[in-house]
């Protein structure tokens, strides 16, 4: 396997180490197969003087690693626990949100006891805004066992739950101490949920990398089928290119904006599908990067052999590209058109759409017509 600059690509023994470059907050990426069973070691140095950490997990996750977490830290001398929630985007409430707070006072947790996410990005998300609320900051630490959450949704600071008028409206910039991303979690994921996150890494092509995407044409069925080699290779190339982006701006005022790609129409669709197992995130995430592309080219700024290039390689690999994709959910234009209206990155109300020149040429449009969006959202829903 070549890399995307035509180098020999390959993952051995020692884990892969990306840096979050913000100065004093700067923080490791450490990517690599078996990570867990040494994650002890490495979350050791931020452990406070009560050498004590909470795990906060769903459902799933904790019956399945939480134990290998706790002996880890244990082995470093240092006391652990586990939080459990419900799995799903319903753990990112209010309600939720409130009574892991409780528990946390309750259990006496001080201001240098870490909280460590283990999971997806729900956990993740949830984790990271309780740690930056609790005692008006706790250290947070991310150990994602997804592949969407290893290549996006842990690295950022991006923290917060879900409002009912939409997706990550109530939230903070929480920046973890470390993300620990162990391949070797991913075998567990099934092959839907394996195939949504890789949504997250074609995101990563089209926005400014044309040669990645070159290469993930080439290499994405190898992704998609959990071979280890082309996973380390593209989550290390992932967090690379999100960490140059959050690095430069960090709290998405510019180019941080772009990792949107996609997104504006993917939380409408998620919105009217309930936030549930019909429509994951990341199959939304592909539907919506394929509307991106076709009302950039509705506006003239790019190919339609873009648009064709991007559904061919996202059906590949077994991703969603048209409305007869979608779950038999009745959605329509206006609806997805107003879901988008109160979306968080609205100005003036209406939102910033990540548009494309090109492959690899993504910019942010913040004049996109709101009739010419509605016009693709027609077309694209008489096609099913």
């Amino acid at each position: 396997m070549t890399s995307a600059g035509g180098q020999q690509a390959s993952a051995d023994s020692l884990p892969t180490t990306v840096t979050v470059d913000l100065g004093a907050r700067s923080y490791d990426i450490q990517i690599g197969d078996g990570l867990l069973n040494g994650a002890g070691k490495l979350i050791a140095p931020f452990l406070g003087p009560d050498r004590r950490a909470i795990i906060i997990s769903d459902d799933t996750v904790a019956p399945l690693y939480a134990d290998a977490l706790v002996h880890s830290l244990q082995a470093e001398g240092a006391a652990a626990s586990v939080v459990r929630v419900p799995v799903g985007e319903d753990s990112k409430s209010f309600a939720r949100l409130e009574q892991v707070l409780e528990e946390l006072i309750h259990a006496g947790v001080e201001r240098g006891t870490p909280l460590i996410a283990l999971g997806g990005g729900v956990v993740g998300d949830l984790t990271g805004f309780t740690a930056s609320t609790l005692l008006r900051g706790v250290p947070f630490i991310q150990v994602p066992t997804t592949l969407l959450a290893q290549v996006d949704s842990s690295v950022g600071g991006k923290t917060g739950i879900n409002s009912r008028h939409g997706k990550n409206l109530i939230g903070a910039f929480y920046q973890p101490q470390i993300v620990i991303a162990d391949t070797e979690t991913l075998k567990t994921l099934s092959a839907r949920h394996l195939r949504a996150g890789y949504a997250e890494v074609v995101k990563y092509g089209l926005i400014d990398d044309a040669g990645f995407f070159g290469w993930l044409e080439d290499n994405g069925a190898a992704v998609v089928a959990g071979d280890p080699e082309a996973l380390q290779y593209t989550i290390a190339t992932c967090c690379r290119a999100k960490a140059r982006i959050v690095s430069v701006d960090e709290r998405e005022h510019g180019k941080r904006a772009l990792l949107n790609l996609g997104h504006t129409f993917a939380h409408a669709f998620e919105a009217e599908a309930g936030y549930g197992e019909a429509l994951l995130h990341g199959e939304a995430v592909a539907i919506g990067m394929v509307l991106a592309f076709q009302l950039s080219a509705k506006l003239d700024l790019c190919a339609t052999s873009d648009v064709e290039r991007i559904q061919a390689h996202l059906i590949q690999t077994g991703l969603p590209t048209s409305a007869a994709d979608l779950p038999d959910i009745r959605f329509d234009a206006p609806r997805l058109i107003e879901h988008m209206r109160h979306d968080k990155k609205v100005e003036d109300g209406w939102p910033k759409f990540i548009l494309a020149r090109g492959i690899g040429e993504s910019f942010v449009a913040g004049d996109a017509s709101a009739v010419v969006a509605e016009e693709v959202l027609r077309d694209f829903l008489r096609t099913g």
